[in-house]
Order: C-alpha cells, then structure tokens, then sequence
C-alpha cells in the first residue's frame, strides 16, 4: 500500500464524510445497479441503439 493512501486515509477517519454525502453516493450507485439490472433483464430499446455508418471506400 502507497504511503499516501494511508495519510488519505488518517484524514478521511479524522473527517469523515457527512450524512448527506453518504446517502448522495449511495443513491447514485443504487441508481447504476437499476440501470444495469434492467438492462440485462429486459433489454436495450432499439430506438437507442445507434448503428455504425459504412465507411465507403475511394478507389483511386
């Protein structure tokens, strides 16, 4: 472990974060596995699905 994640560390225990943040980040992370979850189970709509544009070759 790098000495500077332990002084990360020491300052982090000293002030941890508040309520607020806590529940802001793991609203976000709650809010990215629900995304994931219904990706996989249901699926990605077609209309969001962008498809690749030939590239269409010169000849010279």
């Amino acid at each position: 472990m790098n000495f500077r994640h332990l002084i990360r560390m020491s300052r982090w225990a000293r002030n941890p974060p508040s309520e607020k943040r806590v529940k802001l980040v793991f609203g976000v992370i709650l809010a990215c596995l629900a995304l994931v979850a219904i990706e996989r189970f249901i699926g990605w709509p077609d209309a969001l699905t962008t498809k690749p544009i030939p590239r269409v070759k010169i000849s010279q």
